[in-house]
């Protein structure tokens, strides 16, 4: 009971009571001293007590504060004896706490553990998948080589048991027998070949991992389950996931040509333009296949794509690194969304996705430039992200928002972080060497700075002054007198050495200051850093070559100061110096090229950023982090001239296809023998466009027929028809793939669901309109009827045809379809939902309608005072653009303003963004004084709000101009249905949903002036709704006609709620930003 209490006390926090109680004791008495010990020793005693215990409460009780002691970080190693008794408990809670415990302290007590070896490989037939595993981590955890074959064998039979747990868990024991044992490698391989062959979500990340860990150059045990791999990646676990994709990317740079050769070519072609015929023919000729990427090249990176979203940052960065490494660069740029979506994270997080981004925004500057914002330094950054921000913000500049960025670091160079006000001063060195029209007003910023009460701040600008005035030092004779005023004020070594060297660089610049800089230098010699000695020693050595009237004696008295210095750096510099410059009979033959070695034209310096030879590492590793190799970092190996026969990889898989085909065939033909025989009975004289229309026309025409016409026509002319489809659905099919051979067959999937969905529901219909009246029928065939014409333009929408799935089974990267084959029953809602579907006719969710409203303003191309008489504007009429599908229609209206006819007008350079296009208007000849002219242009803005800039041209003149449109002009109204927008608006939910609450006058609230306000800025169209509280609008993306689905809910009082949902979620959130002031205001 005493011992009971004791420990109650102590974890209660009377423990400290008990140990001043006792160093109390023990000032009075010597027997005292053990008591200062004996807590620990009691508190053992009674866990001990406890474990051996005939009773199964006291047990449980005993083991969990055990492991809660390890947790806590507590040593509980002494009572291994105690615990392993219970190792062979019947109590099955015990055995798992004290599997747990062994895991964590076999290592430490191996002989112990070793004793009770027989019992783990009992526990590994234990009918418990969690005591199997759990026997098998104890077991692994013994590192003593004497059980190695025990060890190997529980591995094999792992390998081979039904659980995916158990086998997870053999997976990470491979890893720990071969660091135990290295000479098992080639046993361990067949284990690990027999485990990559398992189809198991569960288990394929640990395998991967055991086969990085020991035998990441057997490529070949790769191939054969390289699909399987790729088409698993969405359902195993994210720790997994992150291993499979780094192991997949070496795959890929083994396996595939790169997909960069095609903008090689490009450029190549562009450099070579005025070779001779004859080598052109010979270059035409070796390009004449062009580059096709391989269908499991496409596999690998389409099945990635998705995991962009993945809530695990790590597996976001995996999947970036992968596109970053082996897509195309073209397809590359979708991966700076989810990279800037991760700076939301923790800081250790931001870290390494900014190294990375900084790495990636050197060579491709456009992936992050759409982002530019989202670098922008925030207070609360810690210096090392602050840094980093400030890295991709240099590399990211360029002329058109190197204004911007010289106002923000403006503001950094004022923060109180030292260490980050001199990074951005050297930050605006940089911009300054690479964008030369900014040159002169970053050395203007950097002089005013000189001025500056911070030292640190000034002795930085006069070293990024220094390195930029060596670019061009003719033309800045004023800085050079200003910075050797300042030797006076700065005391920080670097920045007096680097006056000290600019002024002996350009000694002869400024002959009259220059010899008083170096006497008083001279006087304060002794007390000067070693950096500015040797620069003063310098300075004296040119001084005396240029002009040795003057400093003749200043530089001997320096040179016999430096010959008597402390530190030998200066000794051995004034020795050479003074045989150098100084003639005697002793000096050598350099003595007469003293001038050159000394004022030799040196070169400017190269301000580059530390993160460009980074890229040679895998971006997201370690090594890459550190900028060094680490261990165990496997190097991505350069693409292959000639891509390894692809055959490897679907030997087996095709077999597995040849397995399932007939099956599969029967499986999808048995409903479709049906429709087909159906529509042959009843029309059979009419010919029918397409295989999916005829199958639709007997879905509706006979669904509601008896079944014995049914079986009829089944046994009937059911192979006939069959044998047609199957010869129509192979010509499209092999049509289909010369063209599409990228993403059809998941379309085929999705267009083979869809369209039997609806066949099951105008079933459905038909059967439940057989007994309503005739008015209610012929309404019904008329919905039929429109239905049936959306369908078609579906169709005729989708490029796949319908029957092609059913021959889809050949080919390889299908194996998994027999599975979804079967059709479930219809479930009560999902009747509905089919109904719903039929009777609204879905399709016209993608039906562009008419513009509510057209805003007539105009904003400003070109001003007439920039434009030397030529004034532009420009204005979104709302209509489908003439040009393209995917282009934003704009107006632009030219007005000449002078009193002379202006000649030849028209767009010259474009400089856009990454995959923007534009469609530009054709020269105008001519435009009379105070002429206008409107002409059409057409924008893809790629669903961004990203500047188009382009140059306006006269015959004289061009001019820099951009349009940029405002984020409701980026939509197309669209037609639906109430029950449509909430279907759609229920799959946006999520991510995909903002909203916000909105607080203005009852007065603002009302129908008219929310519609108006609504679509005076955005291009949506209204949606009927059956409550007077709800006004709900919808349009697409002109780009990717994704939806955009806007709500505003009233309230109780004056407030409502706005709710857009998108999978657009940038211009979601943008247009939630621009609506909320507009309905907010009176």
């Amino acid at each position: 009971m005493s011992s009971n209490s004791f420990a109650y006390s102590e974890q209660s926090g009377g423990g400290e009571a008990t140990e001043l109680g006792q160093e109390a004791t023990s000032t009075i008495s010597p027997s005292g001293a053990f008591g200062l010990f004996s807590s620990d020793l009691k508190k053992n005693e009674d866990l001990k007590q406890m474990l051996e215990s005939s009773k199964d409460s006291a047990k449980l009780d005993a083991m969990k504060r055990i492991v809660g002691m390890m947790a806590k970080g507590k040593n509980a190693s002494e009572l291994f004896p105690a615990v392993v008794k219970n190792v062979a408990s019947k109590n099955i809670e015990i055995k798992k706490l004290v599997y747990v415990y062994l895991v964590r302290h076999a290592e430490e007590q191996q002989d112990l553990a070793l004793l009770s070896i027989s019992t783990f490989q009992r526990a590994l037939k234990d009918p418990n998948q969690l005591i199997r595993a759990s026997a098998l981590r104890v077991l692994s955890s013994i590192r003593v080589p004497i059980i190695v074959p025990i060890m190997m064998l529980a591995i094999k039979e792992a390998a081979a048991d039904l659980s995916p747990y158990v086998r997870k868990n053999a997976a990470h024991a491979i890893q720990k027998l071969y660091s135990l044992d290295p000479e098992q490698k080639e046993m361990l391989i067949e284990v690990i070949e027999n485990f990559l062959k398992i189809k198991a979500q569960l288990v394929a990340g640990s395998v991967v991992m055991a086969f990085e860990e020991v035998c990441p150059d057997r490529i070949d045990l790769i191939h054969k389950n390289y699909r399987k791999l790729c088409n698993l990646l969405v359902d195993v676990e994210e720790w997994g996931q992150v291993v499979i994709i780094h192991m997949l990317t070496r795959y890929a740079r083994t396996q595939f040509v790169s997909p960069w050769t095609e903008d090689e070519g490009l450029e190549n072609n562009e450099k070579n333009f005025y070779e001779s015929d004859d080598e052109e023919k010979e270059k035409t000729d070796k390009r004449k296949k062009p580059y096709v990427m391989d269908p499991d090249h496409r596999l690998l990176i389409r099945n990635t794509k998705p995991l962009l979203q993945s809530r695990n940052a790590a597996v976001v960065m995996a999947v970036a690194q992968l596109f970053w490494h082996i897509s195309p660069k073209s397809e590359a740029g979708i991966i700076s969304k989810s990279l800037v979506r991760l700076l939301r994270s923790n800081r250790e997080v931001q870290y390494i996705v900014l190294q990375n981004i900084a790495t990636m925004s050197i060579q491709r500057k456009g992936m992050f430039e759409p982002y530019l914002k989202s670098f922008y330094v925030r207070s609360t950054d810690p210096t090392m992200i602050k840094t980093l921000k400030l890295e991709i913000l240099t590399n990211l500049a360029n002329e058109a928002n190197i204004s911007t960025l010289l106002r923000e670091f403006q503001t950094y160079v004022k923060s109180q972080d030292k260490q980050f006000a001199a990074a951005t001063i050297q930050a605006i060195g940089r911009c300054a060497t690479n964008i030369s029209e900014v040159t002169d007003t970053c050395l203007n910023g950097l002089v005013c700075l000189l001025s500056n009460r911070d030292e640190i701040v000034v002795a930085e600008s006069v070293v990024v002054i220094k390195k930029l005035l060596q670019m061009q030092p003719a033309q800045h004779g004023e800085i050079i007198k200003h910075m050797a005023k300042l030797l006076d004020s700065i005391t920080v070594p670097v920045a007096r050495a680097s006056i000290l060297w600019l002024i002996g660089e350009n000694c002869e610049r400024v002959p009259k200051i220059a010899p008083d800089v170096l006497r008083k230098m001279a006087k304060s010699f002794t007390s000067e850093d070693d950096l500015v000695k040797l620069q003063i020693l310098n300075l004296g050595a040119k001084l005396y070559l240029t002009n040795s009237r003057q400093t003749k004696l200043l530089t001997q008295y320096i040179l016999n100061l430096g010959k008597y210095d402390q530190n030998y750096d200066i000794r051995d510099r004034t020795r050479f110096i003074r045989q150098l410059i100084v003639p005697n009979e002793r000096s050598g033959a350099l003595s007469k090229y003293a001038k050159k070695i000394f004022l030799a034209q040196k070169p400017a310096p190269l301000l580059e950023s530390p993160f460009k030879d980074r890229d040679h590492f895998q971006l997201g590793t370690l090594s890459h982090t550190l900028n060094t190799k680490a261990t165990g970092y496997l190097e991505l190996s350069n693409w292959p001239e000639v891509a390894p026969d692809p055959s490897v990889r679907n030997v087996e898989v095709i077999e597995l296809a040849k397995e399932w085909t007939p099956a599969g065939k029967t499986k999808k033909e048995t409903p479709s023998k049906k429709f087909y025989s159906e529509s042959e009975e009843e029309g059979s004289s009419s010919d029918s466009n397409s295989d999916s229309e005829s199958g639709e026309q007997s879905e509706e025409g006979n669904s509601s027929d008896d079944s014995s016409e049914d079986s009829s026509s089944e046994s009937g002319s059911g192979s006939e028809s069959e044998v047609e489809n199957q010869r129509t659905a192979k010509k499209n099919s092999k049509n289909k793939r010369k063209s599409d051979s990228e993403d059809g067959e998941k379309e085929h999937e999705k267009s083979k669901t869809s369209e039997s969905s609806n066949a099951e529901s105008s079933s459905v219909e038909e059967s439940s309109s057989d007994s309503e009246t005739e008015s209610e029928s012929d309404s019904a065939s008329e919905s039929r009827k429109v239905t049936k014409e959306k369908e078609k333009t579906r169709q005729d929408r989708n490029p796949v045809p319908k029957d092609v799935s059913l021959l889809d089974l050949d080919d390889f990267n299908l194996v998994s379809t027999p599975v979804a084959l079967p059709m479930p029953a219809l479930r009560p809602s999902l009747i509905a939902d089919l109904e719903g579907l039929n009777l609204s006719a879905s399709s016209a969710v993608i039906n562009v309608s008419t513009p509510v409203f057209v805003p007539m303003k105009t904003h400003v191309m070109l001003h007439r005072m920039s434009g030397k008489g030529l004034a532009a504007h420009y204005y979104f009429p709302r209509q489908p653009c003439i040009f393209g599908d995917k282009m934003v229609s704009v107006q632009v209206t030219l007005n000449n303003t002078t009193d002379r006819k202006i000649e030849n007008i028209h767009i010259g350079e474009k400089k856009l963004p990454t995959g923007m296009q534009m469609h530009v208007f054709n020269p105008i000849e001519s435009l009379e004084p105070e002429g206008s002219i409107t002409v059409s242009m057409g924008i893809d803005f790629c669903d961004s709000t990203q500047t188009a800039s382009f140059q306006l041209c006269t015959k004289d003149d061009c001019f820099n101009v951009s349009i940029q449109p405002p984020v409701g002009e980026l939509l197309l109204p669209v037609a639906m249905s109430e029950k449509d927008f909430k279907k759609e608006q229920g799959m946006l939910t999520g991510m995909n949903e903002t909203s916000t609450i909105i607080i203005a006058a009852p007065q603002n609230f009302t129908p008219p002036v929310i519609l108006q306000k609504i679509v005076n800025v955005a291009n949506v169209g209204v949606v009927p709704s059956g409550q007077d509280n709800i006004h709900r609008f919808a349009a697409k993306t002109v780009h990717s006609g994704s939806l955009m689905l806007v709500t505003v809910e009233l309230k109780e009082g004056s407030t409502a709620q706005l709710i857009i949902n998108t999978e657009k979620t940038v211009i979601g959130s943008v247009l939630l930003r621009e609506l909320k002031p507009v309905l907010s205001q009176g």
